[in-house]
């Protein structure tokens, strides 16, 4: 009897998942960006950065990913979720996406691009996450990144 072999999942290579965690300066009250590092301090200047200690940054994502990324009609979705709380922001994609960074992740309202940037266009920044979730992170709670482009 043959044994059959299913091809991978072309929906894995679409979804990226990063673990990190928050820290008491956590305050997400930036207006235009927000930001996943994977350096593990904060300061208080840190307004947009809503974890640390990221396991994963840019440069590992897969390249299939990081390609569907770089069409401007894809959307790009990005939960945060920490305890029992979760929030979903949405973007799009930008053929000038780098996903370069060893360092951190960042996403944008605007249509500016570096090599940090993931996603432009995004609905809201930092200090439109939820409150309950980013006081979580301020507690210092595990954070789930899971990031979507369609």
């Amino acid at each position: 009897m043959a044994t059959l072999k299913c091809p991978p999942r072309k929906a894995d290579a679409m979804k990226e998942t990063i673990h990190a965690r928050g820290h008491e300066n956590v305050s997400g009250r930036h207006a235009s960006t927000f930001e996943i590092t994977t350096d593990d301090f904060l300061t208080p200047a840190g307004d947009c950065i809503l974890a640390i200690e990221a396991d994963r940054a840019p440069a590992d994502f897969d390249p299939d990913f990081v390609d569907a990324c770089r069409d401007e009609d894809a959307t790009i979705t990005v939960t945060v979720e920490a305890g029992d709380h979760a929030e979903t922001v949405t973007g799009r994609g930008h053929p000038d996406l780098e996903f370069d960074s060893d360092r951190s992740m960042v996403g944008r309202t605007s249509d500016y691009v570096d090599e940090r940037t993931f996603v432009v266009g995004c609905e809201f920044a930092a200090e439109g996450f939820d409150r309950d979730l980013v006081n979580a992170l301020a507690d210092g709670a595990e954070a789930v990144v899971t990031v979507e482009v369609e």
